[in-house]
């Protein structure tokens, strides 16, 4: 394919399809939620519904990836540059067959879901949480009594598991304890995403967090009468786990959303707060951890070299844009002259990505 010189309001406009309208003419399937739509596909593992599309973004929770419109063409239907843009352009259209298929209409059987095998002890997993991860043995404790928390015959991994309202295990996630390489998490097929490691008090209260140590964390750093309280970690910023334990414990109607403090969970306390309000829990709040996340804060309260949050610019940018023209409204003498500023700086580019991710 010979090059093409794009212009930048070419560039812009590729960027800004409506994805969710241009997958359904693609033949994609999609479902509603809130103000966004999943992604449904399959392929030999089973079901997908991790990638979330509002307007032009998208964002991939269990890969922790997103971008636009463009992005999503390269990364999704594995097109160049060149190809994506003409794609969403309607410059070109490539036939059905040309592209990986991604939905199928004939869903594979459900996988069974079965608990990795225990190991006699937890040893591996108490030296791991509490030298690595340095969280309190108490609530190591809790969990492990509970029968939520504990070792893994084969590799000793620590294992999460989420139980449904009576008590039966549905979800189990695992955590490598390696203290060397790389460590990973990976949640155990045939679990129901519905459930996840928790733990549900009295009170009006649900803190809600992204990980099962982002959650451990937070109780070390906050021992006082946790146990009244209810605490879910979604595995990654999910939804159906907190709705499920809202729909299932009519005392909860006050939701604290404790996710990362990074571009993700940023993202995600807007989406979660819309899904939220669709499903009638406007008693919303934020809670962000002062690091990346809350085990980070922890490391740092122990002296540990701590990951620092990562601001997301482009909100911020839109924000300040969004504040600095509504005081302009004012003064119109210096409207006209802001606008051009605005544009000349390139930074309408935040102002229109942000926008479209925000009311799309």
């Amino acid at each position: 394919m010979s090059y093409i010189p794009f212009t930048d309001e070419q560039k812009i406009l590729a960027n800004s399809v409506d994805l969710a309208e241009y997958l359904r003419v693609r033949g994609e399937k999609l479902e509603r939620v809130g103000r966004e739509h999943k992604l449904i596909y399959y392929d030999g593992s089973g079901r997908h519904d991790s990638i979330t599309i509002r307007g032009s973004k998208w964002f991939d929770h269990k890969n922790q990836v997103g971008g636009g419109a463009i992005m999503f063409m390269q990364e999704f239907y594995d097109m160049d540059f060149q190809t994506a843009v003409q794609e969403l352009l309607g410059q070109t259209v490539t036939p059905l067959s040309n592209i990986p298929p991604k939905a199928d209409t004939q869903e594979p059987k459900p996988r069974e879901f079965k608990l990795p095998e225990p190991n006699s002890d937890m040893h591996r997993v108490y030296a791991y949480l509490i030298k690595q991860r340095f969280i309190a043995p108490e609530v190591i404790t809790h969990f492990a009594k509970q029968h939520t928390l504990y070792e893994d015959k084969e590799h000793h991994n620590a294992v999460f598991v989420g139980v449904d309202e009576n008590g039966v295990p549905r979800q189990a996630s695992k955590r490598s304890t390696n203290s060397y390489g790389n460590s990973f998490r990976i949640t155990c097929q045939g679990s129901d995403t519905r459930y996840s490691f928790a733990h549900f008090g009295e009170s009006k209260r649900l803190y809600v967090f992204e990980a099962p140590i982002d959650m451990m964390s937070f109780l070390t750093l906050y021992p006082k009468d946790w146990q009244k309280h209810s605490c879910i970690a979604m595995n990654g910023v999910y939804e159906n786990a907190v709705l499920a334990a809202l729909k299932n414990h009519s005392n909860l109607s006050e939701v604290i959303l404790c996710v990362d403090n990074d571009e993700g969970g940023i993202e995600a306390v807007d989406r979660l707060k819309d899904i939220l309000s669709e499903n009638g829990y406007t008693d919303v709040k934020r809670l962000a951890p002062k690091f990346k996340d809350w085990n980070e804060v922890l490391k740092a309260k122990n002296g540990v070299k701590a990951l620092p949050a990562v601001p997301h610019k482009r909100k911020e940018e839109y924000l300040k844009e969004v504040s600095e023209l509504g005081y302009l409204k004012c003064r119109p003498d210096k409207l006209t002259s802001q606008i051009y500023a605005t544009f000349k700086n390139g930074q309408y580019k935040y102002l229109a990505e942000y926008a479209l991710a925000l009311y799309h």
